[in-house]
């Protein structure tokens, strides 16, 4: 199989039916930035190795499901491919692993920095390339009939990357910067 078709040389791609669509449709904006956040995650997995690799892949799992779905004019084309659904459980399952990793860290009391480790920073780029996506469905949303599952999915997952970016930090030793307001404001002498 060719990974190259032309098909997409005059800025048209295809839907998972074969409609066509010009290249910066909606739909393609909400998938594609959901395919670019599954790269990212790919990236927290090998930066995070071993920690939390089983809950990353399963999280990539469904994200390539919510692209599969999203690349699908209904729902019930994205059920004659058979691309899984999202579920309830899905989402429960992120504010279960949010609840325990909370166990683990001590409570907020002020805005945090993104940094001071490479798998630390990763986790904050995947929180906010998931926030844009989410912006991007619900963008979609006010088009077309979308699964209200998959916005839900997607806004507990940003919530679940900030838990886990603080997490990463409590496993590597590295303690949350807090944000200072006045500290960006002060001006040189």
């Amino acid at each position: 199989m060719k990974i190259y078709t032309r098909t997409g040389d005059k800025g048209e791609t295809g839907l998972l039916g074969g409609t066509r669509v010009p290249k910066d449709h909606a739909r393609i904006e909400a998938y594609g930035t959901v395919d670019e956040m599954n790269s990212h995650m790919g990236m927290l997995r090998d930066l995070a190795a071993p920690h939390h690799s089983g809950l990353i892949i399963t999280v990539q799992e469904t994200l390539f499901a919510i692209g599969s779905r999203l690349a699908a004019n209904s729902t019930e084309e994205a059920a004659r491919f058979k691309v899984p659904a999202i579920s309830d459980a899905a989402i429960s399952d992120l504010e279960q692993a949010m609840d325990a990793m909370d166990k683990d860290l001590e409570p907020m009391r002020n805005f945090i920095l993104p940094g001071g480790h490479p798998a630390v920073s990763q986790a904050h780029i995947c929180r906010t390339v998931c926030r844009r996506a989410e912006r991007r469905v619900v963008q979609l949303a006010r088009e077309t009939d979308i699964d209200p599952l998959v916005i839900r999915y997607l806004n507990r997952l940003s919530d679940l990357l900030f838990v886990l970016a603080r997490h990463l930090g409590h496993l590597h030793g590295v303690a949350d910067t807090p944000w200072r307001p006045s500290a960006g404001t002060a001006r040189p002498a």
